[in-house]
């Protein structure tokens, strides 16, 4: 599994989730300090977004990967569908980097690949019951130790607007935590 943007709260959270169910993971990320986070997450290869990541990945996966969680979009999005095997998918939970990619459907139809969105809030408002699923899934990642957040700045809440800037200026890396009180 590839993942983009590995060194944010999404990013490390996906690294650990994959790596639970026993997945090889590829982080991407775009400094050395965001590298020591997708690792310190269990990222198992790190490649850099402003190198040859797409030909890594596919030197470290045989070939191409299985699958590429994207929560960055833009022009990562085209050598994503390329970095793929035969039958793989890319997973769009987001587009951080700004733009909004656009799919050439030829690409997937010469390697039978796919292009999924996942959109927590689109799944679960017609599915409360997946909540309770996800939820007990996870619950089983934490207690064996797979999943453990990693926090990487604590703001107090009247501090909540530097959090944002943080995030939007994508300077954070894993979770970034408002404590009340």
């Amino acid at each position: 599994m590839l993942v983009h943007g590995a060194a944010g709260g999404v990013g490390t959270a996906c690294l650990q989730v994959a790596k639970g169910v026993g997945a090889t993971t590829i982080a991407v990320v775009s400094t050395d300090a965001k590298a020591d986070v997708a690792r310190r997450a269990g990222a198992d290869h790190v490649v850099r977004s402003d190198g040859a990541w797409k030909d890594e990945a596919k030197e470290l996966s045989s070939g191409g990967v299985d699958v590429v969680l994207d929560p960055v979009g833009g022009d990562r999005f085209t050598d994503s569908l390329r970095s793929l095997r035969e039958g793989g998918r890319v997973v769009v939970v987001g587009f951080t980097g700004g733009s909004i990619p656009e799919v050439r459907v030829n690409r997937l139809l010469l390697n039978n690949t796919e292009v999924v969105g996942a959109g927590w809030g689109a799944s679960v408002i017609g599915h409360p019951d997946r909540t309770t699923q996800i939820g007990a899934a996870i619950a089983k990642l934490i207690a064996s130790g797979a999943v453990d957040p990693v926090v990487g700045a604590r703001f107090p809440l009247e501090r909540a607007g530097e959090a944002l800037t943080l995030l939007d200026e994508r300077g954070a890396t894993g979770k970034v935590v408002l404590e009340l009180g």
